[in-house]
């Protein structure tokens, strides 16, 4: 007979999973309102990460439910501890597609500085890893969380040559400082996200292996 606690934790994970799908959701759509200079798409995003405010509260208040009620041990407090973690950096993430968002509407609202080749890319790579993180957590795969961590090295890449393209705008033409600043904002923001997904990759290696690897190199 299934343990009582056991459905309790199958809930507990599809419960992260539907956060996961909805922070993926925003993940999209900011990059398409940003490509598409969809403003209503902007406000829309900024609007659903109340949604996912209201999924990490849900979340955290069922995880220390069932640590006063269960007294879990080992891999289930592992488990439980990890899900409050990662519904935290998922929340984070939401808070900076709201960001990106906030500055796509900005930038709508004056004519493009340049064609957007690297941020897509750069979101591309970033939404990747975060599917890839959640990948790894449903199916306690530790080599694709190392994978992700690995990855995180590619978005700084792509952030510092991103900077560099837009201070030569600025140099070059004053008029354009406020719109590479506000460029260079959503670069800081997509590596920000993918930080975010590094730290659930090792959130995953801790559920799994018992092991910290933050503040480690990515194949310890």
């Amino acid at each position: 007979m299934e343990r009582h606690l056991d459905i309790k934790l199958n809930d507990l994970k599809n419960k992260l999973l539907l956060m996961g799908g909805s922070v993926e959701s925003q993940l999209q759509d900011v990059l398409q309102a940003l490509t598409e200079r969809d403003s209503n798409l902007a406000i829309r995003v900024v609007e659903n990460d109340m949604l996912i405010n209201v999924m990490d509260v849900e979340i955290d208040e069922t995880c220390l439910r069932l640590l006063a009620l269960h007294h879990p041990r080992a891999g289930d407090l592992r488990f439980i501890t990890t899900t409050m973690k990662i519904s935290m950096e998922l929340e984070r993430m939401s808070d900076m597609a709201e960001n990106i968002a906030e500055r796509a509407i900005e930038l709508n609202e004056e004519p493009q500085l340049k064609p957007y080749i690297d941020i897509p890319r750069m979101a591309d790579w970033t939404t990747q890893m975060v599917k890839e993180c959640l990948d790894a957590f449903v199916n306690c795969d530790v080599e694709l969380a190392r994978k992700v961590c690995r990855d995180d090295a590619y978005v700084d890449d792509l952030t510092e040559q991103l900077f560099r393209e837009l201070l030569s705008f600025m140099m070059e033409d004053s008029t354009s400082i406020t719109r590479a600043t506000r460029l260079t904002f959503i670069g800081k923001y997509y590596e920000r996200i993918a930080d975010h997904a590094t730290n659930i990759a090792e959130l995953v290696v801790y559920m799994v292996e018992g092991k910290i690897i933050r503040h480690l190199v990515a194949d310890q």
